[in-house]
């Protein structure tokens, strides 16, 4: 107790120290401590006297703006500035400037004043109406992808339900995807025309023909995968495939169970005959390269939070629906629908939209690739 009773005068004298030179450093200085708007006059309250000279008034262009610099003034409390409308702002604009911006809503000759025997008050008349903003005319923007129409094919419907896991069914999968594909490709300019935006049935080569009748760019058809229930379990992952023939057995499969619903009747002979006539054509090589740009995006995509996504890499084999395009085309199989794990994640309306990111990030890789090479 002794000790603290000895620090004690010491204690005061530094805070009335500390106390006095704030108050000869601020005793030089007026401040705001009002400000009220009464019969259309902005009425500003000071604690001291204002001097002619400590206010400043000057004018603004662009938009017009009427400014009043109070000299040697400080803001009393944060307050002062609030309740005032939209086309008045008060501000500390330094630390020894209050700074008062009228902003009329037409032009308007203000006129300001302090009132007989009030030398603490000072009176700005305001406009009438609301302020007015500079509206800044938005710059013509070249859409670059105004003539690069893209085809969307969500693979089965109607009565093709396509592959069925855990009661899902695949044509109305593919559908939500392609939907989301279709707005993410048209809010990068892209013109987009989907074979169709219902549960309805179309022939396979029914939507080629749309892809030629509208010249497209590029035709995209969104499927997904199954296998039986004995390897339900451990199959799963995303792959892009452009059409080829192949020997490979997992291609020649998928492609099997994808062209099922529509060439039945159809004999082995006749189906290789339409298939050969459009393989070696130069569509192919450009379908391949789709199918590499794409497929590298959906993933990088979709790993970004999901790292165990299987990249089933880019195949090919012949899948009816990409026999009739004469432009480059390729299928989308987003995942394996009899996969427990990635059939909940399928249906995830996040993981949906990381797809179709992939995808259209690489349609457009692709369309400024070929540019490039169509430009050199």
């Amino acid at each position: 107790m002794e000790k603290k009773t000895k620090n004690m005068p010491k204690l005061s004298r530094v805070f009335i120290l500390v106390l006095l030179f704030n108050t000869l450093l601020f005793s030089g200085f007026n401040s705001l401590q009002k400000a009220i708007i009464k019969k259309g006059e902005l009425n500003l309250f000071f604690s001291k006297k204002l001097h002619k000279q400590d206010v400043k008034h000057f004018k603004l262009s662009e938009p017009h703006r009427e400014i009043y610099d109070f000299k040697n003034t400080r803001l009393a409390h944060n307050k002062v500035p609030l309740g005032l409308g939209d086309n008045i702002r008060i501000a500390q604009y330094k630390k020894d400037i209050v700074r008062v911006v009228v902003t009329p809503h037409k032009w308007y000759k203000p006129s300001a004043y302090q009132p007989l025997f009030e030398s603490k008050k000072y009176h700005i008349t305001l406009p009438k109406g609301k302020p007015i903003t500079k509206v800044k005319k938005k710059p013509k923007t070249y859409n670059p992808h105004k003539y690069e129409l893209i085809v969307i094919d969500a693979g089965h419907g109607g009565h093709d339900t396509g592959a069925i896991g855990g009661r899902k069914r695949e044509k109305d999968l593919v559908l939500q995807i392609a939907k989301r594909l279709e707005r993410q490709l048209k809010k990068r300019g892209h013109p987009v025309y989907m074979t169709r935006k219902k549960d309805r049935f179309l022939k396979l080569s029914q939507r080629t023909k749309i892809a030629d009748k509208k010249k497209a760019v590029v035709f995209v058809s969104i499927h997904a995968n199954s296998v039986p229930k004995s390897m339900r379990n451990r199959i799963h992952g995303i792959e892009t495939f452009f059409l080829q023939n192949t020997r490979d057995a997992k291609s020649q499969r998928i492609a099997a169970r994808e062209n099922k619903s529509v060439l039945k009747g159809t004999n082995q002979l006749s189906r290789n005959v339409i298939v050969d006539s459009v393989l070696s054509g130069p569509k192919i090589v450009q379908s391949n390269k789709l199918a590499i740009d794409v497929q590298r995006r959906i993933i990088t995509n979709v790993r970004t939070k999901y790292k165990n996504v299987k990249d089933g890499g880019v195949r090919h084999a012949p899948f009816w629906v990409l026999v009739g395009a004469s432009r480059p085309s390729i299928l989308v199989e987003v995942g394996y629908i009899s996969h427990p794990r990635e059939r909940k994640r399928l249906f995830i309306p996040s993981y949906q939209e990381l797809i179709v990111k992939g995808i259209a990030e690489g349609i457009d890789n692709y369309l400024k690739n070929r540019k490039k090479e169509i430009d050199f």
